[in-house]
């Protein structure tokens, strides 16, 4: 069995409809918006309180919740695993979506 090389994108507006149909399972998406929104609530309370000894936990929540979407109920690869900056804009402009009803939460 041959490995499929990985797809081209030339620019983020390419990317992005790939990226939706690698969170079509709605537990997956609700699982990237709740570690989204945990990421914004550290950041604030790191801010805040100037405890930066937390910030180790962002990856952690962004990564847990989103690799718990996809590995046991979207049933795929996260797209971070070979496009990671492409893949983190996306996470957070499907954030954006959802937020405004443009993606079923």
């Amino acid at each position: 069995m041959t490995q499929q090389a990985p797809l081209q994108f030339n620019s983020f507006a390419e990317f992005y409809p790939y990226y939706l149909a690698e969170h079509q399972n709605l537990t997956c998406r609700r699982l990237h918006f709740i570690g989204s929104t945990l990421i914004l609530v550290l950041i604030a309370y790191v801010a805040l309180t100037e405890q930066w000894a937390l910030l180790w936990l962002l990856p952690v929540l962004g990564y847990g919740f989103a690799w718990t979407g996809h590995f046991f109920f979207e049933h795929n690869k996260p797209a971070t695993f070979k496009y990671p900056l492409y893949s983190l804009l996306g996470d957070w402009v499907m954030f954006k979506d959802i937020l405004l009803g443009n993606i079923k939460r």
